[in-house]
């Protein structure tokens, strides 16, 4: 910056004010963008080539708290912003003895242990949560006090937590609650959602990195989607592909795990952008397929013309008709006649239904196809050999988390969440080109000295 060495520098606050104007001026990807323009300049970085890409949590800069301290927290926050901006309407409105109850932060040690207990204090927050939703919108506060954001949090807050009965509130039961994807964590940080992946369970977002992987070039990163945490890959995907498609860095080949195959993205991905989606389908989670030796949709026959499915032992089915599955997906369904079911030698491997007779579900026929190819190729040599080239993002990801601490966002909202990681994205590409001009090999997957020594006699 050209400072002098006794320069007394500037207030930490400007660097608050410039993120604050980056986002307002939607500028947030500028300095990513101009790197990859550099790096596309001296043919580092090219369109049509190879690319991966994997996703990892982000746990937000809040803390996890369970649905009671959420309820006083989310009241004393509003109460701490109405306190700055309105002291003298909060004097004049609020009892004084709310000071005891929401004067300090939530803490479990503070709030009664046994679960009838719980539910009177709660319904007790809920009522004072009430009153000052009311207070509020009554004539004699300012209209402008509706659309203070912590007021907002507040009212939705209580709408997820709390059920209208008559003049009071009624605490809701775990099985009235909204859906994860829609119930705020924290009043502190409202876009951030609680997720689980198997084990892992965090409150925050979810991060996508996409990067090139060719062996005459370094590995740059080209995409960074900052996203719901609750939002699946594969429905992240088209965000990401029309992303690379504005910035002209589409892949030829994309190489996904199994979290973003899917039929529709294996058709879309080649239909709408020209990629060839490249990963290990999901299994059909049937107990046929499982089982290993029973029945599974590949054993069947379709006949598109005609709309009608053969089974393994040469029987047709009804004629293939719209529906809607239990996951509310658009399928095709048939099913065949009880009588040739019941005369079948196999029928305990095709079906436990009681009715004694097989039905059928299948994706329209391009996805179904789209489906089958990839199954069937994720047998081939071919296949095993490009996939492995999938491994390096997990790389990349460690990188990211342990070395630039993008696990952990440093500010509240996917904004500036989504900032954080362009700049720690742009970080590595520079370290990243830095290493590759200087001739420092690729770090390799680390092995512990124990795993050193013992290798030559496991061999």
């Amino acid at each position: 910056m050209c400072l002098e060495l006794d320069d007394a520098g500037f207030d930490y606050s400007v660097l608050c004010e410039f993120r604050a104007r980056l986002l307002e001026g939607g500028a947030e990807r500028r300095l990513f963008d101009k790197i990859l323009f550099l790096l596309r300049e001296h043919k580092l970085v090219k369109a049509r080539t190879r690319q991966r890409t994997d996703s990892t949590h982000v746990v937000a800069a809040v803390r996890e708290l369970n649905r009671l301290e959420r309820v006083v927290e989310t009241l004393r926050a509003a109460l701490n912003v109405l306190a700055s901006v309105e002291p003298a309407w909060i004097r004049a409105t609020i009892p004084s003895e709310w000071v005891e109850r929401y004067g300090q932060r939530a803490e479990a040690s503070r709030l009664p242990t046994g679960d009838k207990e719980r539910v009177v204090f709660a319904e007790a927050v809920g009522r004072d949560g009430d009153a000052l939703l009311d207070a509020i919108w009554s004539a004699d506060a300012p209209e402008w006090m509706r659309s203070l954001p912590a007021v907002e949090t507040l009212r939705q807050v209580w709408v997820q937590s709390f059920v209208p009965v008559e003049d009071s509130v009624r605490w809701r039961q775990k099985d009235n609650l909204p859906p994860s994807s829609l119930r705020i964590s924290s009043p502190y940080d409202p876009e951030a959602r609680y997720a689980h992946k198997r084990s892992t369970t965090w409150v925050g977002y979810k991060v996508h990195l996409s990067e090139t992987c060719d062996e005459e070039t370094p590995h740059i990163i080209t995409n960074v989607h900052t996203d719901e945490a609750i939002i699946n890959d594969n429905n992240a995907l088209p965000q990401i592909h029309r992303q690379l498609s504005e910035a002209e860095l589409l892949p030829e080949k994309h190489l996904v795990d199994a979290g973003y195959i899917e039929a529709t993205q294996l058709v879309e991905s080649r239909r709408e952008y020209g990629v060839d989606l490249i990963g290990r389908p999901q299994g059909n989670g049937r107990w046929q397929h499982e089982q290993g030796n029973g029945f599974d949709i590949s054993h069947f026959i379709i006949d598109w013309e005609r709309l009608e499915v053969t089974c393994p032992a040469g029987k047709r089915s009804s004629t293939l008709k719209p529906m809607v599955d239990g996951r509310g997906n658009n399928v095709l369904g048939a099913a065949f006649r009880k009588a040739d079911c019941m005369k079948c030698p196999s029928l305990s491997q095709c079906t436990k239904a009681k009715t004694k007779r097989r039905t059928i579900n299948v994706k329209p026929q391009e996805l179904h196809e789209a489906l089958q190819t990839a199954r069937q190729r994720e047998k081939t040599e071919e296949f095993k050999e490009e996939y492995r080239k999938r491994a390096g993002i997990e790389g990349t990801i460690s990188q990211a988390v342990r070395a630039f601490g993008m696990r952990r966002t440093r500010y509240l909202g996917r904004a500036k969440t989504h900032l954080q990681h362009l700049a720690t994205a742009a970080a590595i590409n520079i370290e990243r080109v830095a290493d590759w001009l200087a001739g420092v090999d690729r770090e390799q997957t680390r092995r512990s000295a124990f795993t050193r020594v013992m290798m030559p006699l496991a061999a």
